[in-house]
């Protein structure tokens, strides 16, 4: 038995696979302790803990802990002359018209910040040694100003020698055994000093929190006798032992919506669709990522809460626009939604839990496109009235009926979703029509059609258990593991030889990682360079092909200026020099197959439900729309309006598009000439 349990802000999703047969459960969240809404998610699929083999898990500790500043103390340690490098962090501006714009508040306070008396130069040579004496002195009045709950070390170019700040880590195991300790030179090995303090910080700062979350877990787990393998998921789209992860929590920051974006590749190769924009919307937020030839788009570097993150990361744009986001009148008198949300607590007003806001979920259940009785499956009982009666106050407000304005907060969070495509598309040099739009969570097969509209995609793929496949992804997930080291190089034909050195150099440290913490098996090599013309201050990320002895300065260099010019629609010939700044390694291990074929979600039997009409207001326009079963779904194609339950989420086919059941059991949405 193998079990993928996904703890979301509202909802926390299982997906078990026994047999080859897959099941599905869906729970309420519980924000303060998340573990145990994951264990009512076992207890809700009936299973016992001793009979699972494998479980995998991703969740929002780690984001929550530093949106919400509920990380540990973190006491940092940085080269002499450099205290305040998180609190000037870089010279832009994110808010160029904001009179009142203020950087982003780092998760470290400046009294918690220790000079070293120690210097390298760029090339890791040393230009003032570490004093013994003085740094014992320095580490331990330090340490007495705390308590810290953890430690960070980030000292000037230890990417090029990590010496110095492994000594002041051994310093600060001496005098104070069990603190966590994080260095730089572990968890971001690159150039860039304040992207690399910021990483390293906010890897010490959510490490108390996600060690807590694991071992409340685990013992959990268990009391109930599970002895299976346990691994939790991570941003850049494959997981690693549980153990693992107290190296470098920060790597787990985005372990949810990366599981949604494989299970999402997963799901669509299985349709043969290669060439696809996931759609991930759920009750906090819509997540959308690019995937290219079967391979999601990476990115060396993120941002939480406007402080960079330098690991890599599954590129996913993020915009707040879920079920829960909040529909409210600004105060110029225009209709907004979101960023702000009801979340699982107190939730939207229908879900009867306290909520007095209006939310978008309310808004479908105004205009129709959700039905009270398809909440889980018919397992959770949602009060239209309350509904009604949160938008009343706001539609006097706006001097509109309740159900227009239902209507229209539901197009304007569409068209939050349809911007956030193009940050991943078109902004990425990539058209969106060349794509086709895969949904999933709990309401993103609600708005897709709609989404897909505005962007000229003529096709929809909704996946099986499309409300549960961020648990689903997390059972297709390799264990997947990156190395990176920055080491500039001057892009020439005598340099190839060095070139595949490095690369050969930090494939052998993640291979015997890997063998370390017990991850065996046949794998794939991933080869990047992060390159830029010289004189660029910028770099781009070149994949290379996985057969080092074919590296030749021709190859590099085309496959450079083709990513160079797909961004900036402009390249420059092989006499204009360019350089390597860092090399990066991946090694994906695959994970057991998940089951192919179709698998139909638990719930009401095709015949237990004949189909009906109801009528629901899109546009200021009434609509007669039918309304059944995803299973009643044939490969006959069927035109919209057509409402389809399927047990975990609700799909919405509108007049103009058609919808069929392909060999897999995917639903094939397309748009009718």
């Amino acid at each position: 038995m193998r079990v993928g349990i996904e703890v979301g802000g509202t909802f926390t999703d299982l997906v078990v696979v026994r047999d080859g047969v897959v099941n599905v459960a869906k729970v309420p969240s519980t924000p303060r302790r998340p573990d145990e809404g994951a264990m009512n998610a076992l207890d809700a699929a009936g299973l016992n803990p001793g009979s699972i083999a494998e479980l995998v898990h991703g969740s929002t500790v780690a984001t929550n802990a530093v949106l919400e500043r509920k990380g540990g103390r973190v006491g940092v340690f940085v080269t002499r002359g450099t205290r305040d490098i998180l609190v000037l962090q870089r010279h832009d501006r994110r808010a160029i018209y904001d009179l009142h714009y203020r950087k982003p508040e780092h998760v470290v306070a400046r009294g918690d910040v220790c000079e070293i008396d120690e210097r390298l130069a760029p090339d890791g040579s040393v230009v003032e040694a570490i004093d013994e004496q003085r740094l014992m002195a320095t580490v331990e009045s330090f340490l007495a100003t705390g308590p810290f709950d953890s430690v960070a070390i980030c000292l000037l170019h230890s990417y090029a020698n990590p010496a110095h700040e492994r000594r002041v880590a051994d310093a600060v195991a001496r005098l104070a055994p069990g603190l966590p300790v994080t260095c730089s030179s572990t968890v971001s090995p690159e150039f860039r000093e304040y992207e690399r303090a910021s990483t390293t910080a906010l890897a010490a700062y959510v490490q108390p929190a996600i060690a807590s979350y694991l071992d409340r877990f685990s013992n959990s787990l268990r009391a109930r006798g599970f002895s299976g393998r346990f691994s939790i998921m991570q941003s850049n789209g494959g997981r690693m032992p549980a153990s693992a992860m107290a190296d470098n929590a920060i790597a787990a920051l985005f372990s949810g919506p990366a599981a949604g974006v494989v299970g999402a590749v997963g799901a669509a190769s299985q349709s043969n669709y290669q060439d696809i924009i996931t759609l991930d919307i759920g009750g906090t937020s819509t997540d959308v990522a690019l995937v290219v030839g079967g391979r999601p788009e990476r990115t060396p570097q993120t941002m939480i809460d406007g402080l960079p993150v330098r690991t890599p990361v599954i590129d996913i744009a993020t915009v707040g626009a879920g079920g829960g986001s909040i529909v409210w009148i600004d105060d110029g008198g225009l209709l907004r939604v979101g960023p702000r949300s009801a979340g699982a607590v107190p939730g939207p007003a229908c879900y009867g839990r306290g909520g007095t806001a209006p939310t978008i979920t309310d808004a479908h259940l105004i205009r129709g496109t959700l039905q009270p009785q398809s909440f889980l499956d018919g397992k959770m009982q949602v009060d239209v009235a309350a509904a009604i009666e949160v938008f009343r106050t706001l539609a006097n407000e706006a001097g509109m009926s309740v159900a227009d304005l239902a209507d229209s907060a539901i197009r304007i969070a569409e068209n939050n979703i349809v911007r956030a495509i193009q940050q991943v598309s078109t902004e990425r040099g990539r058209d969106p029509r060349d794509f086709a739009l895969v949904p999933f969570g709990g309401a993103g097969p609600l708005h897709a059609a709609r989404v897909a509209t505005e962007l000229g995609i003529r096709q929809v793929l909704v996946p099986m258990n499309a409300g549960v496949l961020s648990a689903v992804g997390l059972l297709m997930s390799e264990h997947v593991q990156y190395r990176s080291r920055t080491h500039r190089t001057r892009l020439t034909v005598e340099a190839i030889p060095s070139i595949r050195e490095a690369l050969t150099e930090l494939y052998s440290e993640i291979t015997a990682h890997l063998r370390d913490i017990g991850v065996k098996g046949a794998h794939r090599v991933e080869y990047i360079l992060e390159m830029r013309y010289v004189g660029q201050a910028f770099e781009l990320s070149v994949a290379l092909d996985d057969d080092l002895d074919q590296l030749t300065f021709s190859g590099i260099f085309e496959a450079f200026r083709a990513a160079h010019h797909r961004i900036f629609e402009f390249s420059k010939p092989p006499e204009d020099p360019a350089e390597i700044v860092s090399y990066r390694v991946g090694v994906h291990v695959p994970a057991e197959a998940f089951p192919a074929g179709e698998v139909l979600p638990s719930g009401k039997a095709v015949g237990e439900e004949a189909p009906r009409s109801i009528e629901i207001v899109e546009g200021g326009v009434t609509l007669h729309c039918r309304v059944t079963r995803r299973a009643a779904i044939s490969r006959t194609a069927s035109d919209g309006p057509i409402l389809i339950e399927d047990g975990t989420s609700t799909i919405y086919v509108p007049p103009g598009w058609q919808v069929l059941r392909d060999g897999v059991g995917n639903l094939v949405l397309a748009a009718k000439d």
